[in-house]
C-alpha cells in the first residue's frame, strides 16, 4: 500500500491535467498523432511494405500538392470562414503554366510566376468581393469555384489535358531527390536545433519580461520525440533516393508560414480575428484588410499547390479541378486540429491531416481496396475530427461561463 499510493497519486493528478487540457481543448497534436500512429501500424501488419523507405518516400511526396493546398486553407479556417475555390485554382494553375509554357514558348520560371501570381490575384479578389459586399465567404468562393473551373477547361481545350517537359523545372519538383547523406541527416540536424534555440530564446526573453517560463528540462524533453521523429525520418529516405525536394519545399513553406502566424503583427491579427470580428475591430485589427491578405495566401498557395499536383502528372489535367482535391485539402486542415469555428489551429495541422489521409489512400492502394472504402474511411476520420472538435470548444466555452 505504501508503494502504491505514490504512483496512484501521480496517476490521478495525471488524470486530472489531461481531462483540463481536453476541456480548454488544450491536448495540442497528440490525438493526431495518435491517430497517425494507429493508422500506420494497421497498415503494417496489414502489408509489410507499408513502412518501406520505398513506400514512405513516395508518400513524402504525395502528400506535397494537396498539403500545399490545406496550408492556405488553414489560413482562411483560422478566422472562421471557408474557401470553396482552392479545387479549382490549383487546377487553374496548371492549366495556365502549361498554356504559357507549352502552347505559347514561355520560359518556365516565367510562367510558374504568372500562374502563382493570378492563384494570389484571384484569391485576393474573393477577399475583396467577401470583405466589401457582406457576401458570405461560402456564397463568394463557390461563384470563384465555378468561374476558375470553367477557365482552366477552356485553357485545357478539348483533349482535357497539356503534356509538358519531363526534364523542365516544374517537373523537377517532384522528380529531384538529393541523395547525400548530409541532405537527410543535416536537415533533421538543422530542425531540431533550430527548435532548440527557439525554445530557449522564448524561454530568455519571458524569464526578461517576468513571466513564467518553462524548466529548461520540459525543453529537453519536448524536443527528444522531434529529434528521434526527425532523424528517423532522414534514416528512411536516406535508405531509398534521399531528401525530395517537394517534401523539402513544403517543410519550408510549413516553417515560413507557422513563424508568420505565431511571430509576426500580422498573424496574431488573424488569430484574433478568427476569436471574433467585435473584439478584433475593438482591438485595433483592420478586418478588411486582414481577410483580403488571408484569401490572398490560400489562391497563392492553392497555385502552388496545383504546381506540384501537374509535376507529379508531368501533365496539366483538369484533376486537382474535379473536387477530390478541394475535398482532401479541407479535410487535411481539419482533421489536422485546425477549427472550422476559427482562432484555433496552426499550419502544422496541414501536415498531419494531409499525412492521415494520404496513408490512407497509399495503405489501401497496397491492399488493392476499391478507392470508395478509402473515401468512406476518410469521412469517418474527417467526422470524427469535427465532433472532437465542436465538443472540446462547447467544453471550453462552458469552463469559461462557470
Amino acid at each position: 500500500m505504501v508503494v502504491t499510493a505514490p504512483a496512484t497519486g501521480r496517476f490521478r493528478r495525471f488524470a486530472e491535467a489531461a481531462r483540463r487540457r481536453l476541456h480548454e481543448g488544450g491536448l495540442g497534436p497528440a490525438p493526431v498523432l495518435l491517430a497517425l500512429a494507429v493508422i500506420w501500424a494497421v497498415f503494417q501488419s496489414l502489408n509489410a511494405n507499408f513502412l518501406s523507405p520505398r513506400n514512405l518516400s513516395v508518400l513524402s511526396v504525395d502528400i506535397v500538392g494537396t498539403g500545399m493546398v490545406a496550408v492556405g486553407v488553414v489560413f482562411v479556417l483560422l478566422i472562421g470562414e471557408i474557401d470553396l475555390s482552392v479545387g479549382s485554382l490549383a487546377g487553374l494553375s496548371g492549366a495556365l503554366f502549361a498554356a504559357l509554357n507549352v502552347n505559347h514558348g514561355m520560359p518556365e520560371w516565367l510562367a510558374v510566376l504568372v500562374a502563382v501570381a493570378a492563384g494570389a490575384g484571384a484569391g485576393a479578389f474573393h477577399g475583396f468581393v467577401f470583405t466589401k459586399t457582406g457576401l458570405p465567404a461560402f456564397v463568394v468562393t463557390l461563384a470563384g469555384l465555378l468561374t476558375w473551373n470553367g477557365l482552366m477547361l477552356y485553357l485545357l481545350g478539348p483533349e482535357g489535358s497539356i503534356n509538358f517537359s519531363g526534364d523542365g523545372l516544374v517537373a523537377m519538383l517532384t522528380a529531384r531527390h538529393f541523395a547525400a547523406a548530409v541532405a537527410t541527416y543535416g536537415l533533421a540536424a538543422l530542425g531540431t536545433a533550430a527548435h532548440l534555440a527557439v525554445s530557449f530564446h522564448d524561454r530568455g526573453r519571458r524569464a526578461t519580461a517576468g513571466l513564467p517560463r518553462r524548466p529548461a528540462a520540459e525543453i529537453w524533453v519536448r524536443t527528444a520525440p522531434l529529434a528521434v521523429t526527425a532523424f528517423a525520418a532522414a534514416y528512411v529516405l536516406d535508405r531509398f533516393e534521399g531528401l525530395p525536394l517537394a517534401l523539402l519545399i513544403f517543410l519550408a513553406v510549413l516553417v515560413a508560414s507557422d513563424l508568420l502566424l505565431r511571430r509576426t503583427t500580422c498573424g496574431r491579427e488573424v488569430l484574433a480575428l478568427g476569436g471574433g470580428t467585435e473584439a478584433a475591430l475593438r482591438a485595433g485589427v483592420e478586418v478588411a484588410r486582414v481577410r483580403i491578405a488571408v484569401f490572398l495566401v490560400s489562391g497563392a498557395l492553392a497555385a502552388v499547390g496545383g504546381l506540384f499536383v501537374a509535376s507529379r502528372l508531368t501533365a496539366a489535367t483538369t484533376v486537382p479541378g474535379s473536387g477530390m482535391l478541394l475535398i482532401n485539402a479541407i479535410a487535411a486542415a481539419v482533421i489536422g486540429g485546425t477549427s472550422l469555428f476559427g482562432g484555433r489551429g496552426s499550419t502544422w495541422s496541414a501536415l498531419l491531416g494531409v499525412l492521415i489521409i494520404q496513408s490512407i489512400a497509399s495503405g489501401m492502394a497496397l491492399l488493392g481496396v476499391q478507392p470508395a472504402v478509402q473515401f468512406m474511411i476518410t469521412g469517418g476520420v474527417l467526422l470524427i475530427a469535427v465532433v472532437f472538435d465542436a465538443l472540446t470548444r462547447r467544453a471550453a466555452a462552458g469552463r469559461v461561463r462557470a
